[in-house]
Parts: C-alpha cells; sequence; structure tokens
C-alpha cells in the first residue's frame, strides 16, 4: 500500500507527458518521411516554401523563385494544405454614438 501513491504518480506522469509527446514524435516522422519534391511546407520558424530537392538529413527549399536553402528535416513543422486564404478582417473599431 505504501507504493500506491508512487505508482499512481507514474502513470499520470505517462498519460499527461510521455503518451502525447510520443504522438507527437511519431507523427513529425510521418510528416518528414511522406515529403517529396513539389511539396509545400511550413518551417518551424513559420517560413513557407516548396520542397526542391530530399537528401537524408536535410531538404533544400525554394522560399521565393530562385531562392533555395538547405534545411534540415527537423525544421518541418508542417505540410501545408490548399486552403483558401482567411479573409481580411478591418483594424476599423466601430463607431461609438459620441462620433455618429
Amino acid at each position: 500500500m505504501e507504493f500506491l501513491p508512487l505508482v499512481l504518480l507514474v502513470l499520470v506522469f505517462w498519460l499527461l507527458v510521455l503518451r502525447p509527446s510520443r504522438k507527437r514524435q511519431q507523427e513529425a516522422q510521418r510528416t518528414q518521411a511522406a515529403l517529396e519534391p513539389g511539396a509545400k511546407i511550413m518551417l518551424t520558424s513559420g517560413l513557407f516554401g516548396t520542397v526542391v530537392r530530399l537528401d537524408d538529413s536535410t531538404l533544400q527549399l525554394e522560399l521565393a523563385p530562385g531562392t533555395v536553402v538547405e534545411v534540415h528535416r527537423q525544421a518541418i513543422a508542417r505540410v501545408v494544405t490548399d486552403e483558401p486564404a482567411p479573409t481580411e478582417t478591418s483594424t476599423e473599431l466601430p463607431a461609438t454614438d459620441d462620433e455618429r
């Protein structure tokens, strides 16, 4: 009975920390394995580009026409799908009663 709190603590740690971390790592590995030239990706730094060439641990990414950089595969945050661009929102505040 004196080990029950320790066992519960280890179980909670596994459920809250280790299990989600392992899932994120496996998802990142699947993303990196599925890459191919022409894929549009976002890096962890927020840069977007198109994969030009793949190596074992690096890839060449075209950021703009004629601008190709070499990055490590672990810098890939996600593959970008062709989703419609978000609509622009107005930065103007609505008029108050005093301004009307």
